[in-house]
């Protein structure tokens, strides 16, 4: 999954000095410098696309100068280098640490924002487990509760969406599965989990004509009638919709989409009863 992260500002914020030269390799962790020095060849080797050692050395920030006005933006730098190196637990891991060191940070809201992004980089295909995901959905949606003004949060709520359209593409694809093996109790107890609980995605659709394909497998025409309804009201024009009304009894069809039989035809009320 592509990068795109919105950092330019904030690394502008971060960069304070001009480079400096490039330390000695030997002997690297037990070498005192002074902190420009090691600031600057930590920004020089991010720049440089070195984020192993970028990483190592906003830690020697830290490390040697605790004390000093970089050692807290070296921290979350050293984590955002870990980020673009790919080290996405280490990152997370330094994210957790200055968020409980820093609480009052005026950078606290990137912490948030940078943890979410190394979960969601993470998100593989639906035929993976989806415990990253939850996780990367669970971390924008923190940021977005305790920061809803923050300049992060409307592409959080972006990659909220598509995190939400991967979790129900998890649950079509498990309801296929149990649909293709004919156990159709199974497989409706999936699709009616997207119609339920991811009901902005995408994956809606399908989810209504497959419960269609399900209720009328097992003769429950009136149930099936009803979902075809509701699928004809919200997506009269989408390919799921034809599939649908190619499906219901041709001596049906006027009374279940244009007639008055079924009167509450909203998503959220489908499944009142539960």
């Amino acid at each position: 999954m592509q990068k795109r992260l919105l950092t330019y500002l904030f690394l502008a914020v971060m960069t304070a000095f001009l480079p400096a030269c490039s330390s000695d390799k030997d002997d690297k962790q037990q070498e005192e410098k002074p902190v420009e020095e090691l600031y600057n060849g930590a920004q020089k080797a991010l720049k440089e696309k070195n984020y192993e050692e970028a990483t190592r050395l906003f830690e020697e920030v830290e490390r040697q100068h605790p004390y000093s006005q970089w050692a807290t933006k070296a921290q979350l730098m050293a984590a955002y280098s870990a980020y673009e190196g790919d080290n996405y637990d280490d990152a997370i891991l330094a994210l957790d640490r200055f968020v409980e060191l820093h609480p009052g940070s005026e950078d606290i809201d990137y912490a948030y924002y940078l943890k979410a992004l190394a979960y969601y980089e993470q998100i593989s295909d639906v035929a993976r487990d989806q415990a990253i995901t939850k996780e990367a959905l669970d971390a924008f949606n923190t940021l977005v509760q305790r920061f809803p003004d923050s300049k992060y949060a409307r592409d959080a709520k972006l990659k909220m969406d598509l995190t939400y359209d991967h979790l129900a593409g998890k649950e079509m694809e498990i309801g296929r599965y149990y649909l293709n093996r004919g156990e159709t109790n199974a497989a409706i107890n999936r699709f009616r989990a997207v119609v339920k609980d991811y009901q902005t995605t995408t994956h809606v659709p399908e989810a209504l004509h497959r419960l269609v394909e399900c209720y009328l497998s097992l003769g429950l025409h009136t149930e099936a009638e009803r979902v075809a309804a509701v699928l004809g009201y919200n997506y009269p024009g989408s390919k799921w919709y034809q599939d649908t009304y190619n499906i219901i009894d041709p001596a049906r069809r006027k009374e279940v989409f244009e007639g008055r039989s079924f009167t509450d035809k909203a998503i959220d009320s489908l499944f009142r009863a539960d």
